[in-house]
């Protein structure tokens, strides 16, 4: 198997390609020689952005940006393929991965993205700046959810049916050759996507509201984010619990609110997304079920097949089979 390849650093000064195309979208490519790699944005309204990336690099990337949007914005993030993240220059970390969405605000903060080599990366983001936060949900309630630090990391959640069926509606008027959507109905599903956030975010008086405070919602998120890091070792609920300073059985009950799954059923997915992605890769069953906890390839492979319906060798040949 080939050596892994380098990782390429693309700085803020290194050209990129700026189109307008026919239908109105304007475009940011990077240059050929690194993949083939887009972001495809259009206006819907004064403070209203709906955004496509599409990224598959030929090598590892890590991408310099100094945050591309004037003032504060609230930044909705909807993984439809792969996955990638974020570094800001304070440490925070936003992670992007396909069926999650990713809920952040900033205001011109420098920090750097992460993709992987020959893996496609591809998401829907819907822009929304502080006034027009604020122009749906008042000054106040604008001000509690989008906070005031440079950046701010609001949630990180499995996307609800609802979510993904408006932003298949949505990325289908960003692609080419297909049926363009109304103005009217653009703004129906990006204002929806919106409102969905608004409620989980900062319920209403009067709502239901979330039985989970903020800081236990950062608790339960970062084990979550330790057990992705971790899939080779056998993390414990208690050992996760102690790691983020949270209750076992709150830890416990905030992953089944926060993800709609229990912490068993969460590592599964976790370890089945990320041996998905390293098969595709072309690597060994042996070596991806070591890197995902697996002991014994067979224990994988049975795994693997009860997830997926299909086995590794059914789905990519014998090019992964171990010889």
């Amino acid at each position: 198997m080939s050596a892994r390849k380098s990782r390429c650093r693309l700085t803020l000064e290194a050209p990129r390609i700026r189109s307008v195309l026919a239908d109105g979208k304007t475009r940011l490519q990077l240059p050929d020689e690194i993949g083939n790699c887009f972001h495809d944005f259009v206006e819907l309204e004064p403070g209203l952005g709906l955004g496509r990336l599409h990224y598959r690099p030929g090598i590892a990337l890590t991408e310099e940006t100094h945050g591309p949007h004037e003032g504060r914005v609230m930044v909705i993030t909807l993984g439809m393929k792969g996955r990638s993240r974020y570094e800001g220059q304070d440490a925070t970390r936003l992670e992007f991965q396909k069926g999650y969405t990713t809920v952040s605000s900033f205001q011109g903060i420098a920090g750097e993205r992460r993709y992987e080599a020959d893996e496609t990366v591809s998401q829907l983001r819907v822009v929304a700046h502080e006034s027009l936060v604020g122009k749906y949900l008042g000054p106040q309630r604008a001000a509690d959810i989008l906070g005031s630090r440079q950046l701010s990391r609001l949630a990180f959640r499995a996307s609800t049916p609802a979510a993904m069926a408006h932003a298949n509606a949505l990325i289908s008027h960003l692609l080419p050759c297909r049926s363009q959507l109304s103005r009217l109905d653009l703004h129906i599903h990006a204002l929806s996507l919106l409102n969905e956030q608004f409620s989980l975010l900062l319920p209403e008086h009067g709502a239901a509201s979330s039985p989970f405070s903020p800081a236990d919602i950062e608790c339960i998120e970062r084990a979550r984010q330790m057990m992705d890091e971790h899939l080779d070792k056998p993390l414990t609920l208690d050992y996760l619990a102690t790691s983020v300073g949270i209750n076992r059985n709150k830890l416990k009950d905030g992953m089944l609110y926060l993800y709609d799954a229990t912490p068993a059923a969460l590592l599964l997915k976790l370890r089945m997304t990320k041996a998905l992605s390293l098969l595709e890769t072309g690597e060994r069953v042996s070596q991806v079920a070591w890197q995902v906890g697996y002991g014994y390839a067979n224990n994988f492979t049975v795994a693997f097949t009860r997830y997926y319906g299909k086995s590794p060798r059914a789905l990519f040949g014998r090019r992964v089979a171990d010889t």
